[in-house]
């Protein structure tokens, strides 16, 4: 290497964790911005919660204020809505929220009826979406698309871990 190029590679080294930072700030806004198109909810006054598991994973979505009963109304009914979409094959919400090569994605839409369960339930504050599966790749790709929107959601989602829920409380979620 010569030493020439020695100040234009240190200099990239260290102004690209903020380059990607500003890129990650970017997506989010836009990630935002989409979202207000399919979820009736407030992304600022909820918080996402994305815990994988060894056959799927569970998707909660709570408001970060738990007396916020419109928050916790609207959260339930996007939750029941997307559930019956997702069941008929239909992942038209995060594919336009998120893109169509959200990582995950493409498996979750090829998945053939059946295959995987979705099951809701009222939380307190929301609402959950568990998904599970006896297929090593579907499990992967739930997790892939976890991670993709806990990336993409930014300050307003959080990796929950197995078994966990119970620790994920109100005011422990808020940012």
């Amino acid at each position: 290497m010569t030493k020439s190029l020695l100040p234009t590679i240190l200099a990239g080294l260290i102004f690209l964790p903020f380059t990607s930072q500003a890129a990650d700030t970017q997506r989010q806004t836009e990630v935002a911005r989409l979202g207000s198109d399919v979820m009736p909810f407030s992304l600022n006054a909820t918080t996402h919660i994305f815990t994988k598991t060894s056959d799927g994973g569970t998707q909660r979505v709570v408001a970060k204020d738990a007396s916020d009963m419109q928050q916790t109304k609207l959260v339930r009914q996007h939750l029941r809505d997307i559930q019956t979409q997702f069941l008929k094959g239909d992942f038209s919400g995060p594919s336009h929220v998120h893109g169509k090569r959200m990582p995950g994605l493409a498996e979750l839409q090829s998945a053939t009826p059946g295959q995987i369960s979705i099951t809701y339930k009222d939380v307190d504050g929301g609402a959950e979406i568990a998904y599970r599966t006896a297929d090593a790749k579907l499990v992967s790709a739930i997790h892939d698309w976890f991670d993709a929107q806990v990336s993409d959601h930014g300050k307003d989602a959080v990796a929950g871990h197995d078994g966990d829920h119970a620790h994920h409380s109100h005011s422990s979620t808020m940012q």
